[in-house]
């Protein structure tokens, strides 16, 4: 028997904040901020499929390094022009500007490991020579 998901058409924080594993407390940040927009119905938060959208959004750039200024203006982009190519082509900028830093990250990592390996060998040999002339 197969069940097929059919997404609600609305959440609620606890929805949400169970869905991604993430607090109210970061959901009600990611509002102020301005990136999701929930209806209110009193004082609860009623949460669209486009929220949800955009949550999983947030966080999966969260994950790649953008800041929320970036995540921002990616949605005012697409706010702005549905066909998105402007929001993809600054999507490009972001992915190349990202894996820049990430390869210059890469490479000063790979320079303080040979500096420190370097180092950990000096005081191998420090070491062993302090050993040597304790021996005689």
């Amino acid at each position: 028997m197969s069940t097929t998901h059919i997404p609600q058409s609305t959440y609620s924080i606890s929805d949400l904040s169970k869905e991604f594993d993430i607090t109210t407390r970061s959901i009600r940040f990611y509002e102020d901020q301005g990136l999701i927009k929930p209806k209110r119905r009193g004082q609860t938060r009623i949460y669209s499929l486009k929220d949800r959208v955009r949550l999983k959004l947030i966080l999966r750039g969260k994950r790649l390094g953008f800041s929320l200024a970036e995540t921002r203006r990616l949605f005012e982009l697409y706010d702005a022009d549905k066909s998105s190519s402007t929001q993809l082509q600054t999507m490009l900028d972001l992915v190349n500007e990202k894996k820049s830093a990430l390869q210059q990250q890469m490479d000063d990592i790979k320079v303080v490991l040979m500096e420190l390996n370097s180092a950990e060998q000096q005081c191998k040999a420090a070491l062993a020579d302090n050993s040597a002339k304790k021996a005689k």
